[in-house]
C-alpha cells in the first residue's frame, strides 16, 4: 500500500467519524430539554467543524482551511462565553 492511499484512507474514516459526531451533536441540539446540554452540544460541534476544516485542509494541501479553522474556533470560543454569560446572568452586555 501506498502513503497517499493510506492517507486518503485515513481522512476518509476520520471525516466519517467526525460527520457522525455531528449528527449525534445536532440531535442533542434538538431534543435536549436543558439549555446546558444544548449549549454544550453546540461547543461541542464547533470543535468537531474546526477538525474537519483541519482534515480537509491536510487532504487538499492548501492552508486556507487552516486559516478558516482557526477563525471559526475564535468565533466558537466566544459564542460560549458568550452563552454561559447568559445563562449564568440572564444578560450579556452590563
Amino acid at each position: 500500500m501506498t502513503p497517499d492511499l493510506i492517507l486518503e484512507g485515513a481522512v476518509w474514516l476520520s471525516l466519517g467519524c467526525f460527520g457522525l459526531s455531528l449528527l449525534l451533536c445536532l440531535y442533542r441540539v434538538v431534543f435536549s430539554t436543558a439549555l446546558p446540554d444544548r449549549i454544550l452540544a453546540l461547543d461541542t460541534m464547533t470543535i468537531n467543524v474546526i477538525a474537519v476544516f483541519v482534515i480537509v485542509g491536510i487532504a487538499e494541501g492548501t492552508p486556507v482551511y487552516f486559516e478558516a479553522a482557526m477563525l471559526f474556533a475564535m468565533v466558537g470560543f466566544i459564542s460560549t462565553v458568550a452563552f454561559a454569560k447568559f445563562l449564568l446572568r440572564g444578560d450579556i452586555i452590563e
